[in-house]
């Protein structure tokens, strides 16, 4: 079983064809080599400005509350792309705690093995004990279920979740679901959410009112990045279409080791960098998988994601930030 888990893994960071992108609406792409963007909404469309040093001197100011999205640790990867991940998502967590307000929480979407073994969640564990940031949500990623079908990860992460891991809840008036779509992938590595998991969703949702802000986190891409290698999930329309009530919608990804952002509507989708590892633009290379850059310049391309909510305001403000 985890045999043929690994191999479709590692088939899904195999496989490429022409651009693939999906085109539907605005898309933007960030710099691959993770400068970081401010991004925020008018008239419907995303704006932004490089930032800079923007997060060191503004990030946590003025907002009614703030959170940082981490991405993608793979505590236990150690071939030359990065043979120090303990480091890095050290790195991460120092980047954290020099903000000006600590933020409210963390959230991990997944991967944060990278091989799913109990010391490898230990060492995360105790490296996020270190944030300012004391409580933490996490969603599992395909490397977090390797070994047991997900069960090791439940037992840690998911003891009040539904499911395989499905849950929400509610910060300062914005609905945060966390979704797990890495469990029975599809053709190509493309995540799945299921039948149970869409309908716990739609009822989760169905009371809220249209005003409020939502947050929508999970592993794989919910919108169709590039699906040859697996960067999108099959049944995600589904689950959007549950969302097209409500005015301000943010869905926050990883897996794909590189900031991406496009606007659909009332939708904002935005993927994480890595905190491990960078991984190929997609079309840019004969498949996908750890990328090796010179020693010095890979903090420039692994990063975090601060996001601020501003009560009133109709679009959260995204930050990305480089460890560099």
């Amino acid at each position: 079983m985890v045999n043929k888990k690994q191999g479709l893994i590692d088939q899904k960071l195999q496989d490429v064809n022409n651009d693939g992108i999906d085109r539907r609406g605005f898309l933007k792409c960030m710099a691959w080599a993770g400068t970081g963007l401010v991004w925020t909404m008018s008239g419907g469309i995303p704006v932004s400005r490089a930032f800079a040093k923007t997060i060191d001197r503004s990030a946590g100011k003025g907002g009614d509350f703030s959170f940082v999205q981490i991405s993608d640790s793979h505590m236990g990867f150690n071939k030359p792309a990065n043979p120090d991940v303990i480091a890095t998502l050290q790195a991460a967590v120092d980047k954290i705690n020099g903000l000006p307000k600590p933020p409210e929480f963390l959230l991990h979407t997944g991967d944060i093995s990278h091989l799913s073994k109990p010391e490898q969640f230990d060492i995360v564990d105790q490296v996020l004990k270190s944030a300012s940031a004391k409580e933490v949500f996490f969603v599992p990623g395909e490397h977090d279920v390797l070994e047991d079908n997900g069960k090791s990860y439940l037992e840690r992460y998911g003891k009040n979740a539904k499911g395989a891991g499905w849950y929400s809840f509610d910060k300062n008036g914005v609905h945060f679901i966390g979704l797990v779509n890495v469990l029975n992938l599809k053709s190509g590595g493309l995540g799945s959410l299921g039948g149970e998991q869409l309908e716990w969703m739609e009822k989760d949702v169905k009371h809220l009112k249209h005003s409020t802000p939502i947050v929508v986190f999970a592993h794989i891409p919910l919108w169709t990045v590039y699906p040859e290698w697996g960067w999108g999930t099959e049944d995600s329309a589904q689950a959007l279409a549950y969302l097209k009530k409500f005015g301000s919608v943010t869905v926050l990804n990883g897996h794909i080791h590189q900031t991406m952002q496009k606007v659909e509507g009332n939708v904002t989708f935005h993927t994480a960098m890595s905190t491990a590892f960078p991984q190929p633009q997609p079309g840019k290379a004969e498949s996908p998988g750890p990328m090796k850059v010179p020693a010095e310049q890979l903090k420039s391309v692994l990063g975090i994601t601060y996001v601020k909510y501003m009560r009133g305001e109709h679009s959260l403000a995204v930050v990305d930030s480089t460890l560099g």
